[in-house]
């Protein structure tokens, strides 16, 4: 996804002239889509490593499933934190696009 967006980004910057800021806006509703789906990942990971933090208490197997949680919640919100940024992005492209539209209609 990381790579997909930057694509697009890229393809974005390229063609600002030649894009409509709707075709923008569909795609940024996608990635939005996208982002909201790993945010609720992102939470269930932390929810169930917390699970987990309370069980090591009770007993020390728990810290295996622990470790292999953690490892999961940071990469997902590394990933989360790339779609973010890449969402942004697209809003300021987005913006561009729309006031240059306004400019050249005047």
């Amino acid at each position: 996804m990381k790579k997909y967006l930057y694509n697009y980004i890229d393809y974005v910057i390229s063609n600002k002239k030649n894009i409509a800021a709707g075709d923008i806006l569909i795609k940024i509703q996608f990635f939005q889509h996208e982002r909201l789906i790993h945010l609720i990942i992102t939470l269930f990971y932390a929810l169930l490593f917390l699970i987990f933090l309370v069980l090591i208490t009770l007993s020390y197997i728990f810290i295996i499933p622990a470790g292999i949680l953690i490892i999961f919640l940071i990469f997902y919100i590394v990933h989360y934190f790339v779609l973010e940024n890449g969402v942004q992005s697209l809003y300021f492209l987005y913006d561009d696009i729309k006031n240059k539209t306004k400019k050249d209609k005047k």
